[in-house]
C-alpha cells in the first residue's frame, strides 16, 4: 500500500483530529499506515447524441489528469467514470432499433479508444431509464438490450415525494429479463433500483447528473483504512470511531486539497466526495467489522459497528456526496460472500443496517427462479425505507437462471466472488 508522503504530516493530521475530538478522555491512539485508494473519479457530462465521441474524449483527458494528479500524490486510482443525464434525454425521437444502434455505436467505440481495456478503465454510466413514476417505460424496456454492452444504468424508485410504485414493477422486470439473457446472469451487476439517490454520486450503477455538466465527483476504496481503525479498538465503539475518524479523516482531507486544486486545474466544478468504504474483494469491510466485534459478520454487534463507521464518516470535515454510509456489497468482499453462503446474514439483515448507515441491498445473488412479483417486494422494501429515513438507498439484486439454494454462484467478473445460494425470504 501507498503512504502518505510525508510521516510528519501525517502525524500532523494526527494531532489535529485528536485535539478537535469529541472525546478527549480517550488515550492517544497509534499513528495508521493504511492508505485508501481512489475507488472513482467520476465526471458528470450533459451528453448530446451528435457530438458524444467529442465530449467523451474530452472528458477521458480531464480525468487523466485528475488521475495523475492523485496518483502524484500516493493515491492509486482505480477506475474513471463517466455519468450523464438520464438517457431518454439523448434517444428521444429515435425507434428502438434506432436507440439500440446508438449504443452499440457507443460502445463499440468505447472500445476501439481502448477505455475498457486500460488498467484504470473508464466505465460510463447512462443514466437513468426513469426518473419519474410517469415517465415513459420503454427506456427500462430497451435495458434489456443495452446493458450486455459495458454501460452502466439504473432506474430511479423514489424521491422525496414518496415511492415510484410503477417504476419499482419495471425495476424489478428490468432485473428479471437481465438475469434471464445476460451471460452468466451477470449484466445485473451493472443496473440498479435506487431511492433518494442524489445526482452527482460517483458510485455505480446508481450515478448520474441534472445540469450543464462540467462537473466532477471522487469515491474512495477505504475498506482496509476502517479495519486498521476498528482493529485498534475492539469492542469500544466511542474509540473506535474516534480512530476511523482520525484515520480516514486526514487522507479524506488531502484528497479534497487535491481535488480543490484540480478544480482549478481543468475548469471543472468539484461536487464532493462520497467516503462510502467500498472495499474490494480481499480488501473487506466484513474482515473490519469482525475484527471490532470478534464474531462472525452478521451476528449481533454487527449494528453497532455500521452505525459507528458511519458516524465517523459524518464527522468528517469534507464536502460529501452521494451514499456516505457502510457498504455492503455481498458479491464484492471475500468475507461478506462467505458469511452469506454460510447464512449468517440475509435480506432482512441487509435493510436493517440500512436502518443505521449503509446502501441498501447491494450485489445480493438470488437463486434464478425468483419471481418478478417478491423482486418488486424487495425493491419496494428498499424504497420504502429510503423513504421513511430520508436517505439514499439502491437495490442491485443478482438472480442467477439455473441455480437453486444451496448452489454456488458461477460469475465470472473478476469483481464478483462466487458464493452459495440462500433460500428466498
Amino acid at each position: 500500500m501507498a503512504r502518505l508522503s510525508s510521516r510528519p504530516a501525517l502525524l500532523a493530521f494526527a494531532a489535529i483530529a485528536l485535539c478537535s475530538s469529541a472525546y478527549p478522555q480517550t488515550p492517544s491512539l497509534p499513528v495508521f499506515s493504511q492508505t485508501p485508494k481512489v475507488r472513482a473519479i467520476a465526471a458528470f457530462v450533459h451528453l448530446e447524441r451528435d457530438t458524444y465521441q467529442a465530449q467523451t474524449r474530452d472528458t477521458v483527458e480531464k480525468l487523466r489528469a485528475a488521475q495523475s494528479s492523485f496518483e502524484k500524490a500516493g493515491y492509486q486510482v482505480q477506475t474513471l467514470r463517466i455519468a450523464t443525464q438520464p438517457f431518454p434525454a439523448y434517444i428521444r425521437g429515435l425507434s428502438r432499433q434506432e436507440a439500440l444502434a446508438f449504443f452499440r455505436a457507443y460502445d463499440g467505440w468505447l472500445r476501439a479508444q481502448g477505455y475498457f481495456n486500460n488498467h484504470v478503465p473508464v466505465l460510463v454510466n447512462i443514466g437513468p431509464a426513469m426518473l419519474s413514476d410517469t415517465d415513459d417505460l420503454a427506456p427500462a424496456e430497451l435495458l434489456a438490450d443495452v446493458l450486455p454492452t459495458m454501460f452502466y444504468s439504473s432506474l430511479v424508485v423514489a424521491d422525496k415525494d414518496g415511492v415510484h410504485w410503477r417504476s419499482v414493477k419495471a425495476a424489478a422486470r428490468v432485473i428479471k429479463t437481465l438475469a434471464e439473457n445476460s451471460p452468466n446472469s451477470e449484466a445485473n451487476f451493472a443496473f440498479a433500483a435506487s431511492a433518494l439517490v442524489p445526482p452527482g454520486t460517483p458510485f455505480y450503477p446508481g450515478g448520474y447528473y441534472l445540469g450543464p455538466g462540467q462537473e466532477f465527483a471522487v469515491a474512495l476504496e477505504s475498506a482496509n483504512v476502517v479495519a486498521e481503525a476498528l482493529a485498534s479498538a475492539p469492542r469500544d465503539p466511542a474509540r473506535a470511531r474516534q480512530a476511523l475518524e482520525e484515520s480516514l479523516g486526514a487522507h479524506a482531507r488531502r484528497i479534497e486539497a487535491i481535488a480543490d486544486q484540480l478544480e482549478r486545474q481543468i475548469g471543472w466544478r468539484y461536487l464532493g466526495m462520497d467516503l462510502s468504504p467500498a472495499p474490494n474483494r480481499a480488501v473487506s469491510i466484513g474482515a473490519a467489522v469482525e475484527s471490532f466485534t470478534g464474531t462472525r459478520f452478521g451476528s449481533s454487534g454487527t449494528m453497532t459497528a455500521a452505525a459507528l463507521i458511519t458516524e465517523a464518516l459524518r464527522r468528517i470535515p469534507v464536502k460529501r456526496i452521494g451514499y456516505n454510509g457502510l457498504m455492503v456489497p455481498v458479491l464484492e468482499d471475500n468475507v461478506l460472500a462467505q458469511r452469506w453462503g454460510e447464512g449468517a446474514y440475509n435480506l432482512d439483515s441487509l435493510l436493517a443496517y440500512s436502518a443505521v448507515c449503509g446502501t441498501g441491498i447491494d450485489a445480493v445473488p438470488l437463486p434464478g427462479d425468483v419471481s418478478v412479483e417478491q423482486l418488486e417486494r424487495m425493491v419496494g422494501d428498499m424504497a420504502t425505507l429510503a423513504v421513511k429515513l430520508g436517505k439514499p438507498l439502491s437495490a442491485r439484486l443478482m438472480p442467477v437462471k439455473g441455480k437453486g439454494k444451496g448452489d454456488l454462484t458461477s460469475f465470472q467478473d473478476p469483481s464478483m466472488v462466487n458464493t452459495t445460494l440462500q433460500p428466498l425470504p
